[in-house]
């Protein structure tokens, strides 16, 4: 299973952690919205049970089980447009998105 990171993505969870502390990026999927899921995102302080951590270009990024099931194969990236930045996810196992693209299904 894996899970990549651009070098935007890196970057960012990399500032993150120096200025909120922590050893990296929590990903985490949860069951909202039109379609089934959406993601969530917080700074992780320690890898726990039934979680997996990834590192690619000196980021580290803990990944839950739940969410591993649906984001194998996935690229995280960090995105600026005008005042929004964000992380987002490029996974190939989505299926449908919701309007809004707050949710997606796999």
């Amino acid at each position: 299973m894996t899970i990549s990171l651009t070098a935007a993505a890196a970057r960012q969870i990399k500032a993150n952690v120096a200025k909120l502390g922590g050893i990296g990026l929590r990903l985490d999927v949860r069951k909202v919205g039109c379609s089934g899921l959406a993601y969530a995102f917080d700074m992780a302080q320690e890898v726990g049970p039934g979680e997996h951590l990834f590192e690619d270009q000196d980021a580290k990024l803990v990944v839950t089980d739940a969410a591993l099931r649906v984001i194998d194969g996935s690229e995280l990236d960090y995105i600026r447009e005008g005042f929004k930045q964000m992380f987002t996810v490029r996974n190939p196992n989505v299926k449908s998105t919701c309007g809004c693209g707050e949710s997606f299904s796999v």
